[in-house]
């Protein structure tokens, strides 16, 4: 309230007296004054609400009635800060800071007092009045100001300019403060994190350096001494030749794995005829179809028929080979006729293209090709290479079982492939296991496998059980022969230690579980075998379940997920930073330490017993020239392509490859990828193109495939192979004087005095010429 209300109107002067109050208030009725004939009354206060709206004012005029006016009451003005300054004239400006209403206040209304000490009041004359602020001015210049007041009609209020507060400034104070002490600490601190990170860097350099340096030095080593860690046994026993009929059988179905091959042709490959066939009518047509078959034009015919047929797929092709070759096994004269016409026909079908003959095999000719030349050169495979090819694939067993070898995966350690190199390798150490033999049941009442003496076995302490047990009955065929064949699945190892046999098993309860569920196989590091130990090999009794869906949760060396060289397992001990090319020398050694044998493998192929090339190949290569001159094929290249596509492409790489087909006896992955590498390296010693290695070629070659790139270094002296593939002698160049034979070879290697042949002479190619 005390807002001025003035009231004008008629006759206003005869009025002695006049009231106002608020309806309900009758207390607090104000008197109003007479002011140039107009009443003017303060508008009384309303305390009673305190909240905004329209309220009811009576006006009274002495001796009469009561009237009713409407006024609308707002919220007291509110000031909430001020500011002094010093203006141009030496006068002090203040400003009020004012929250913004709708009381519309004038100049007039304000009255505002600065109070100085001992009560003490300057009036200050207020100049501007808005909405948010109201400015007044000061006959002063001294702005050391610490309270004002400010009065509105009744309403009055006093503001302080308080300084600023003490824990306002003492926080201004310490955030400044403590953000430089934590950016001082940050960078010491990050400086201090950078140098030991620099020097823990440096250590590790160091510790890469010394394990390369290391690496290097061994590498060095075995490369002057890896030929001399083969040995092995002079007196190996029977080589576990497959007799004809297994051998014909695995080299014409090769895709019925190392399994039964076709079992009714094993029997005997003379195709029998049922009991049910006794029948006239039908022993009748069996003969029909007979004479059909036996008629050479038909034969011919229908074969080209059926070649015809777009339904008559490769795989077809290559059976009715097969079962062809089978049939007439016995008539190798007709069959070698039906051959010859084939053949004549196919190259007059490959005219265009004749460097591509015999390529491939996907022709019912072509397979009939390999299945003839397998089974003419079945004795010339046991007497002159078989030996050979068996010591090598022995040998490359046992060089790869000189290092650890990764159960899951097949990588080793030492081997000729890239792809098949473990170069996530720890340390290991070679133990030496006795192994006792207690193989006899009830049913083996005549054997005596209990009377074997105890073997010295090597073994790694990487291994696991399995790999134990594999290079245990590995070194007891090679010793007792492999008449006594076992299954790894009925044999347990026991391991016998202070009077007590405890159970050897791949995967037991003890196994270590990593992350995912994953299973580590156990080893003979984790049953803590020593130097010396006793272990006994037994029949086992209950055979355990094998769960297939676990095989991909288990784990040995290398963790299926790793990727890195720097996730080890759990028995490796502290890992170790490591680089795949550090182990690359590997390679190069394990074909240092196999060189012989693959020299000795190849002396046996290009050998000639009596100076006389087989009959069948003397054969083949008389209808390849005989066809080369009726076409009148002038490019000497062709019929060395011919040649080797016929012979070594066709029958020597699928022997070397497959040495299964050759020997009682099991391939595994990494013996394959091995054995790939050494058919690759025979089969460039028939290339036409010249081998001249450079360091940049070779460095190209390593990028791409060290697997090529030993390949290709392994044979440079077997490149002259292609002026002749069967002379009276091997010339020089096909056999290093400078090279000592293997420790094993027992023929002596005789000097080579023939004089290396001249630039290509086709004639040498003829061998029909050789014999009169």
């Amino acid at each position: 309230g005390g807002r001025g209300i003035t009231i004008s109107g008629r006759n206003l002067d005869v009025v002695e007296q006049l009231w106002t109050r608020l309806t309900g208030d009758p207390k607090k009725a104000a008197e109003c004054s007479v002011i140039n004939s107009s009443w003017v009354c303060e508008s009384p206060s309303d305390q009673s609400s305190g909240t905004p709206g329209t309220r009811i004012m009576l006006f009274q005029v002495s001796g009469s009635k009561e009237q009713n006016f409407s006024m609308t009451y707002q919220e007291n003005p509110v000031f909430y800060n001020f500011t002094a300054t010093t203006t141009d004239d030496k006068q002090l400006l203040i400003t009020i800071m004012k929250k913004e209403d709708k009381l519309q206040l004038n100049e007039s209304e304000i009255q505002i007092s600065v109070l100085r000490d001992k009560g003490n009041q300057l009036e200050c004359n207020v100049i501007e009045a808005i909405e948010d602020k109201i400015k007044c001015v000061l006959n002063t210049s001294d702005t050391s100001i610490s309270k004002i007041q400010v009065k509105v009609g009744k309403y009055e209020i006093i503001l302080i300019n308080q300084p600023p507060h003490k824990l306002f400034l003492l926080v201004l104070i310490l955030i400044p403060t403590m953000l430089l002490i934590f950016i001082v600490f940050y960078f010491v601190g990050t400086r201090r994190k950078a140098k030991q990170y620099s020097q823990r860097l440096n250590m590790q350099m160091e510790l890469l350096e010394s394990q390369f340096r290391n690496q290097i030095r061994e590498g060095f080593v075995e490369l002057q001494t890896e030929g001399s860690d083969i040995h092995l046994i002079d007196d190996y026993g029977t080589i576990p030749f497959l007799d004809y009929k297994h051998f014909a059988a695995r080299t014409f179905f090769p895709e019925q794995g190392n399994g039964e091959y076709v079992p009714s042709f094993v029997s005997d490959p003379v195709v029998n005829v049922s009991p049910a066939a006794e029948e006239n009518s039908l022993k009748e047509g069996c003969n029909a179809l007979c004479n059909f078959l036996s008629n050479e034009q038909f034969l011919v015919t229908l074969i080209h028929h059926l070649e015809q047929q777009k339904d008559f797929t490769i795989k077809d092709r290559c059976k009715f080979a097969s079962f062809l070759t089978i049939a007439f096994h016995s008539k190798l004269v007709y069959l070698t006729s039906v051959l010859d016409h084939l053949l004549k026909d196919l190259m007059d079908g490959s005219i265009a293209q004749p460097k591509l003959l015999l390529r491939r095999t996907e022709t019912v000719v072509e397979k009939l090709l390999t299945n003839w030349v397998s089974l003419c050169m079945y004795d010339f495979l046991r007497e002159s290479v078989g030996e050979p090819l068996f010591k090598l694939v022995s040998a490359i067993k046992q060089q790869f079982n000189l290092g650890p070898v990764d159960a899951i995966s097949g990588k080793a350690l030492h081997t000729l492939n890239e792809d098949w190199l473990l170069w996530e390798v720890t340390d290991f150490q070679i133990l030496k296991l006795d192994v006792s033999f207690q193989l006899n049941t009830e049913a083996d009442y005549d054997s005596d496998l209990d009377s074997t003496p105890t073997l010295g076995v090597d073994v790694l302490d990487c291994d696991t059980i399995g790999q134990a047990k594999e290079k245990i009955f590995d070194t007891f065929f090679s010793r007792y022969g492999y008449s006594q064949r076992f299954q790894m699945a009925d044999i347990d190892l026991e391991f016998v230690q202070n009077g007590e046999n405890q159970i050897l098993q791949d995967i037991d309860q003890s196994s270590q579980v990593l992350e995912n569920g994953i299973k580590t196989l156990n080893t003979i590091k984790h049953y803590r075998i020593p130097a010396a130990g006793s272990l006994v090999a037994i029949r086992r009794v209950n055979r355990p379940r094998t769960d297939s869906g676990t095989a991909n949760k288990l784990c040995h060396l290398v963790s299926p997920h790793s990727e890195f060289a720097e996730t080890r397992m759990p028995d490796q001990g502290k890992k170790k930073f490591k680089v795949k090319e550090m182990y690359l020398t590997k390679l190069l050694s394990t074909k240092v330490a196999l060189h012989c044998f693959v020299e000795d493998l190849f002396r046996g192929i290009w050998s000639m017993p009596n100076n006389k090339a087989p009959l069948a190949i003397r054969h083949i290569f008389d209808i390849l020239h005989a066809q080369a001159n009726n076409k009148k094929i002038t490019d000497p290249d062709v019929l060395h392509i011919w040649k080797t596509n016929s012979l070594p492409l066709r029958f020597w790489i699928n022997i070397i490859k497959n040495p299964q087909f050759v020997f009682d006896m099991e391939k595994t992955p990494h013996l394959d990828g091995c054995l790939s590498v050494i058919a690759q390296t025979f089969m460039d010693s028939f290339s036409l193109a010249s081998h001249q290695l450079g360091k940049v070629i070779i460095l190209e070659l390593t990028n791409q495939s060290v697997g090529g790139t030993i390949s290709v270094l392994l044979p440079p002296h077997y490149s002259p192979v292609r002026y002749t593939l069967f002379p009276l002698h091997p010339p020089a160049h096909y056999i290093p004087t400078s090279l000592n034979p293997c420790p094993l070879y027992s023929r002596p290697i005789p000097p080579l005095s023939v004089p290396p042949p001249p630039r290509y002479i086709p004639d040498r190619y003829a061998l029909c010429e050789l014999y009169p």
